[in-house]
């Protein structure tokens, strides 16, 4: 098994990040590799997503957990690998959470993909997730970021 993780704290709050999971059509806005993407029904397990990465082949991904607010999970099965990214968010202490995406290649031919395709895929966790932050930081109310005087 192959496995990646990266994290970033927020003072976002985990309803605002998930406002933009949800949102499949909106993910562009955030995830700067995607070209064009598309949900099957509602943020739901068993949903598919086709998501078209810049200049690639279309990716299908089964949503295989769904927990409002903390947390979903997408799969691509390739056949001899599984593809697993785990999306989720954690809260740090009172005024922080932290948004965490982890991806595992599993299968019969993930010791040999793994290392290989792994970190193509993951290569843009951090700057996708910190344009996720920014975003739900940006877009939550302002009484939700400011104590009134």
């Amino acid at each position: 098994m192959w496995s990646y993780e990266h994290s970033v704290a927020t003072t976002a709050e985990a309803g605002a990040v998930w406002r933009l999971w949800v949102d499949v059509a909106g993910w562009g806005a955030w995830n700067a590799d995607i070209e064009q993407i598309e949900v099957s029904g509602p943020f739901a397990v068993g949903s598919e997503i086709v998501m078209n990465p810049h200049g690639e082949n279309p990716v299908r991904l089964r949503l295989a957990e769904v927990a409002e607010p903390e947390r979903f999970v997408d799969e691509a099965d390739l056949g001899d690998v599984l593809v697993r990214t785990t999306h989720r968010v954690d809260p740090v202490d009172g005024e922080r959470n932290r948004v965490t995406y982890r991806m595992e290649i599993s299968g019969p031919a993930a010791d040999e993909l793994g290392p290989r395709v792994g970190p193509m895929i993951t290569a843009d966790f951090p700057e996708t997730i910190a344009a996720l932050v920014r975003l739900a930081e940006s877009t939550e109310p302002a009484a939700a970021r400011f104590d009134a005087p």
